[in-house]
This record gives structure tokens, sequence and C-alpha cells, in this order.
């Protein structure tokens, strides 16, 4: 179920009959009527994002940008439904497998994701290109995110790797602070600053769900023997810069991590990296 759906308790039949006239107008309209039946919703604008043929025949899916006002609280979010334009369902299954075809419903990035600030590893300049998006304290990025940097060192001038801040912070509160010191540091010219991180032990110094930016700094100062201050930290561009990031990570609809995409597309498998660069 999507973020919107969550905010506003709609159920949503298996299939519905909708009536238009283009498929795309059936669709936007369905929406639009759907979520207007909840009166504390307003909707400013609904579009559609992507939209995707199915290898089910006259089926497509489709990702629609919503633009809402919630209690007086403006909302923006994305939600996925297909549709043969004459019912429409919020999801469906490989009858064979079992699977969502909502695993194929994933957005591709554009090239401003290929910023080369973000660039950790590799060549800008290469044909391939990663896009990661991490938080440094994810049990699953800690064993992955050096595997990836370390093969793309070893193929440094075919592919280009790119990491993108993305603390999950209701689970680990700490990644906030420890990201904005990997920025800092970068920023600053620390060399391998994302790979010394992921490397590091950093349990016997704080918790996950750590609050005090100090400790958590000390911490970072001391496995990385840089002298990091609290304020540089805690200056409102870095927040900024990191909140872009995780912008950046859900207009793409990053939901965990680590999510990688591989030369624009979403790798739900996180292994075709290691086919780059031959």
């Amino acid at each position: 179920m999507s973020f919107i759906s969550k905010i506003l308790f709609i159920s949503l039949f298996l299939t519905t009959t909708i009536s238009a006239n283009s498929i795309d107008d059936k669709i936007l309209e369905f929406e639009k009527n759907r979520f207007s039946n909840n009166k504390r919703v307003e909707i400013k604008n609904l579009s559609i994002n992507f939209k995707k043929s199915l290898p089910v025949k006259n089926w497509y899916g489709y990702i629609i940008d919503i633009d809402a006002k919630i209690a007086d609280k403006n909302v923006k979010a994305k939600d996925i439904v297909f549709s043969n334009g004459t019912v429409v369902s919020p999801d469906l299954f490989d009858i064979k497998t079992g699977n969502s075809l909502k695993e194929m419903m994933t957005l591709p990035l554009t090239s401003k994701y290929y910023d080369k600030k973000r660039l950790i590893a590799g060549n800008h300049d290469a044909k391939d290109k990663i896009v990661i998006f991490s938080d440094p304290l994810c049990p699953f990025c800690l064993d992955y995110v050096p595997d990836i940097i370390k093969f793309v060192n070893k193929n440094s001038q075919n592919i280009a790797l790119y990491y993108y801040h993305f603390p999950l912070l209701q689970i680990h509160k700490a990644a906030n602070a420890l990201s904005k010191a990997m920025l800092v540091a970068s920023n600053k010219g620390v060399k391998d600053v994302t790979l010394k991180v992921y490397e590091a032990d950093f349990d016997s110094y704080f918790n996950a769900d750590e609050a005090d930016e100090k400790k958590i700094l000390n911490a970072f100062n001391k496995v990385l023997k840089t002298n990091i201050k609290l304020d540089e930290i805690q200056n409102k561009e870095i927040q900024k810069e990191i909140q872009k990031d995780m912008l950046m990570g859900e207009n793409v609809m990053v939901e965990g991590t680590p999510t990688i995409f591989i030369n624009g597309e979403q790798d739900k498998t996180k292994n075709k990296y290691k086919q780059l660069g031959r």
C-alpha cells in the first residue's frame, strides 16, 4: 500500500470498474474520485509520472504523482495502480511465481543523479553508472556497500559509483549525525570516507538509537582520525544536503536501504553490478 493510501485509510477493491475516455484519462479520473471520497482530502494535482506495459495482454502499470492537502498539511506522494482500461487494481500477481508485478514498477533515474559531488569511486565519465541510496547503520548495507565499492575500485576506469545518504531515522536515529559527519568529511577532501565508515565498528561507541550528536561525532573523529567540530555537522546547509539526498531517493520511490540503480534502472537483485566493467 502506498504512503498516501495509508494516510487516507482508503480501501481499493482488487478490481474496480472505471469510466472515461482514454485509458490514461480513466486512471486519473479514478484516482481523483477515489481520494476525493475522503472529505479531509483536497486534491491539488494528479499526474502520470510513469506508465509501463506489462507482460499481461492489454494491462499497464501506472505510477501516479499526487499533490494533495490533508488536514491543512501539504502532501506529495506516489501511488501505483494497474489497469486494462476497464478495471483498476492496486496489485497484480504472477500466478506461476506468486510475485507481485509491483516489483516491475520502478522509476528510471535522470542524469541529475550522476552528480560528481556524490561520486565515491570510479570514473565520472564512465559509461556504466551505479547509484546507491544507503544508511551507514543498516546491517545489510554494512555488508553490501564495501563490496560494491571495492568492485568499482577494481574497475575504476569503466564504472562510476555515486552515493546518496538515506538514513532510516525511525530505526537508526544515530544515522543522521553519522551521515552528516560523512558529508562534512567528504567536503573537506577526506579520502575513502564511505568505505572507512562502512568498515568501522561503531557498535562499541554508540547504539543505533543514540541521539547525542557529540558522542557520535567523537566516535567518528576517533575512528577516521578527523577533527570535525560539532557546529560543522549541525550547520543548516549540511542538514539540507542530507534532506536533499533523501528527497531525491523518495522521488524515485526509494523506501529501504540499500537501493541500487544500474545505468538508471533499479536493480532489485542487487547483483547486476557484477556484470559491469567487462
